[in-house]
């Protein structure tokens, strides 16, 4: 291996390292605002997948997932709520929905860097914008299709009127859930943008 490719992957771990506490730390800091609750938690995510590819961003999905899974055992009222009802199923919602979010986003990262300029360019608005969609997406599916008809979904069926599924997914995230993904737009695009630019020389 020479220095140079040596010293690309120093720098990759290095980025990928500090990515990864930052997914950590933020999991733990949500912005509370106007009576919402958003969390930056796939901005990094975005961020590494961007940058770095597929196999990156479901490194930092797992990070998430893991965090998220390990909030359930008391941080996380809602997380407590489901891992009574099954650890497994709970850890299925919270940890290979975040790995596939970041993986399937570094994937589309990838294929659009091979494209023309203007193609390689617009995957960094692309991916800012769909790891934050594919983190809702999948999160909720799975929880819907694991916890529908337990305990802790039926209250919040009841309370929210719910008539079906797909009308819960609707109210349950909400404005919260697009507030959500339209801020980790905006974060994710330009820091992703500006972290290739200062690197650019070690990819």
């Amino acid at each position: 291996m020479s220095e140079n490719s040596k010293q690309n992957k120093t720098v990759k771990l290095t980025v990928l390292a500090a990515l990864s506490a930052i997914v950590a730390v933020i999991s733990f800091i949500p912005l509370k605002t106007m009576g919402l609750e958003i969390t930056f938690s796939m901005v990094p995510i975005a961020v590494g997948a961007i940058l770095y590819g597929p196999v990156a961003g479901a490194v930092l999905g797992c990070v998430f997932g893991i965090v998220s899974f390990l909030q359930c055992f008391g941080y996380s009222q809602f997380g407590a709520l489901l891992l009574s009802e099954s650890a497994f199923y709970t850890f299925l919602v919270c940890v290979p929905t975040r790995v596939l979010a970041g993986f399937i986003t570094g994937a589309v990262a990838s294929g659009m860097k091979k494209g023309n300029k203007a193609v390689n360019e617009l995957r960094f608005v692309v991916c800012s914008l769909i790891a934050p969609i594919l983190n809702t997406v999948f999160f909720m599916s799975t929880l819907v299709a694991l916890f529908y008809k337990g305990e802790t979904i039926q209250n919040f069926v009841y309370i929210l009127g719910a008539a079906n599924p797909f009308i819960f997914v609707i109210l349950f995230v909400g404005i919260n859930g697009l507030v959500e993904i339209i801020a980790g737009f905006i974060v994710a695009y330009p820091v992703s943008r500006g972290v290739y630019q200062g690197l650019k020389n070690y990819f």
